[in-house]
């Protein structure tokens, strides 16, 4: 086993010998076991070089081989949920030696994308879509007269979606040829993971089983009352053996759970599902970091890694204080001052940085594990009831509850306050998880308030104002930290809806929506330009607007969001409805998806850094 990352390329004549999938085909089965070892080792040194996800790729090693040798990919189709576990399939597809370049500008996705290969067959990113995208291929080959056949691979965290269980539930319904295998990495592999248990996956896998089932299913079927009590005695017979009664229930004929790390049998078991009807479902048991010690013990912190340092680092540069850190300290103290402060989070407790509240608050402290819908909805109750709901939630996260936000939340006025963090571009992440949308979603919607921090201190003065608002309202801050701005502790609030000026110029002034506003004063002296920290999108501060239209002839709106349906709109809309021609110029995200890079590399593209504001303030000058 690997205790550190290795600083040179593994010896892997194995794994290079393989490009394509069809390759990898022609090996013999015993040779799978040192080929997964070669594969595990390439994934730790490569990821330690480039940075990227970790501890679920080294858990799916032995399986992405046993897919790919049994499979006729990529005719036959591998949906992997999520995509964190999909590096070794990367490696074995073709993409081998790009994999350093992962996340960064121009190298590979971090996610299987369709553009990318053709052995992505779904471009993937947020979790728990893999069933019912491989239902409705499984439905279409189907109808195109093709036995290719369909896989989905799901984490058993991404099984808590809600959405999951809707396709499991369809694809029971209507008796589809497919296989859903369930990455099971949350709990270690007790005692029937063995001899007796591989021998059951053997046999609930086999034809002669399937046969036999059927064949009994004709004959019991005619007598009166038989197959129900033979039905009943499988299913108990199957339900004290194994924990896949569920399954059985929804449809779906159960197998497992298997070692998820022994290649060989993977592949028999695999060899005699490729051959069933019907939906099949697949438990494996693995373990996050198999291979690599440090991930094994802590698969949390080694869920993604940084870039190994090119050169030696002599000193530790100081940490900034990120707004994650921000919210969750801000939680910790208005916690402590106010009981009905209720924290809820969709599976992203570290992420949002409440760890500290889930260990000092556990009674107040809710994580709904992937299911956003009723994270949003149960927000929304405890409101009904006097709670004081604080819904941690990415930006494109809470894409996936817009209906709860406007049916459950907004149309009821309920005290809910939202603290939408990664808002704006995230970097290496890509278009999947930049959160660029949330102010067009939220925007039209009767009652919201919405407030864009521009620094780590105003995020926090935004949190109370936003808290302490009755009704619902949400701050959106991004990842990562402004410019260190040190945060004063207070339960200080500002006015709701004011912004305030933060250099007084003349003749252009700059609106900014959020942290890029330090992006902007960089590039305001040298024009002499207004520079206004807007503070909130909705309601935007309208007296503040008319003040500054009859000093100021041209207006630049700034914001790390979408232009279209954004802050800038709201700046638009107000002056259209009163009258007014003052020339306006809106920068944010323009209308296409911004491809993964460092967020210095985002902003320079698209012209948000200083050089960029630079820019558009000379052109507006000189026409």
């Amino acid at each position: 086993m690997l205790q550190e990352i290795p600083q040179s390329r593994p010896y892997t004549p194995l794994l290079d010998s393989i490009d394509d999938p069809s390759q990898l085909r022609e090996l013999e089965l015993h040779q799978l076991e040192e080929l997964s070892r070669e594969l595990r080792h390439y994934l730790v040194y490569s990821v330690g070089q480039s940075g990227g996800h970790f501890a679920s790729g080294l858990g799916v090693v032995e399986l992405t081989i046993a897919l790919h040798f049994v499979y006729d990919t990529p005719v036959d189709q591998l949906l992997w949920d999520v995509g964190h576990q999909a590096y070794p399939h990367k490696i074995l597809t073709g993409r081998r030696e790009q994999l350093a370049g992962i996340r960064s500008k121009d190298g590979l996705s971090p996610f299987p994308k369709r553009a990318e290969s053709k052995y992505d067959s779904f471009g993937v990113g947020h979790s728990s879509t893999s069933i019912g995208a491989a239902l409705g291929m499984a439905i279409a080959a189907k109808n195109n007269g093709s036995n290719k056949k369909v896989a989905a691979i799901i984490g058993d965290g991404a099984l808590t979606a809600g959405m999951a269980f809707e396709a499991l539930n369809h694809a029971g319904h209507i008796n589809s040829d497919m296989l859903v295998i369930l990455n099971d990495n949350d709990m270690s592999i007790s005692e029937n993971v063995g001899g007796l248990n591989k021998y059951l996956s053997k046999i609930l896998s086999s034809k002669t089983y399937a046969n036999m089932r059927e064949g009994s299913r004709k004959v019991l079927s005619v007598i009166p009352h038989a197959w129900e009590l033979a039905e009943k005695t499988e299913e108990h017979v199957k339900g004290f053996l194994t924990p896949g009664i569920l399954f059985e229930e929804l449809g779906f004929n159960y197998i497992g759970p298997v070692d998820g790390h022994d290649v060989e049998t993977l592949v028999k078991t695999l060899r005699n599902i490729r051959e069933l009807k019907g939906p099949q479902f697949l438990h494996i048991v693995t373990k996050k970091g198999k291979g690599f010690k440090p991930a094994e013990d802590n698969p949390i912190d080694y869920h993604a890694l940084s870039p190994t340092p090119k050169t030696k680092v002599t000193s530790k540069p100081s940490k900034k204080t990120t707004f994650s850190n921000v919210f969750g300290q801000w939680t910790l103290d208005t916690a402590s001052q106010d009981q009905r402060l209720m924290a809820i989070t969709p599976a992203m407790r570290e992420g949002s940085d409440l760890i500290g509240f889930s260990r000092k608050f556990p009674e107040r402290y809710f994580d709904v594990a992937i299911a956003e819908q009723h994270a949003v909805t149960l927000a929304a109750g405890m409101a009904c009831e006097g709670a004081k709901p604080v819904v941690a939630i990415y930006s494109t996260f809470l894409q996936r509850a817009y209906d709860q936000l406007v049916h459950d939340v907004a149309l009821q006025n309920l005290d809910v306050t939202f603290a939408i963090d990664r808002a704006g571009v995230v970097g290496a992440d890509g278009p999947t998880h930049a959160g660029v949308y949330d102010i067009g979603f939220m925007r039209s919607i009767p009652n919201m308030v919405i407030a864009c921090p521009s620094d780590e201190n105003e995020c926090r003065l935004l949190l109370n104002t936003a808290y302490q608002f009755v009704g619902p309202a949400a701050v959106r801050y991004p990842r990562g930290s402004a410019n260190g701005t040190k945060v004063t502790c207070s339960n200080e609030v500002v006015e709701l809806g004011k912004g305030r000026v933060i250099i007084e110029g003349s003749s252009i002034a700059i609106l900014c929506f959020g942290p890029l506003m330090h992006e902007a004063i960089k590039a305001a002296h040298k024009h002499n330009c207004t520079i206004v920290d807007m503070r909130f999108v909705k309601p935007i501060d309208e007296a503040l607007l008319a003040g500054l239209s009859q000093s100021h002839t041209h207006f630049i709106t700034l914001e790390d969001h979408a232009i279209m349906g954004g802050a800038g709109s709201a700046v638009n809309e107000w002056f259209i409805a009163n009258g007014l021609n003052n020339k306006i110029s809106n920068l944010g995200i323009p209308d296409e998806y911004i491809q993964h890079g460092s967020q210095q590399d985002q902003w320079e593209f698209m012209g948000l850094d200083a050089n960029g504001i630079t820019k558009i303030i000379d052109k507006l000058i000189s026409s």
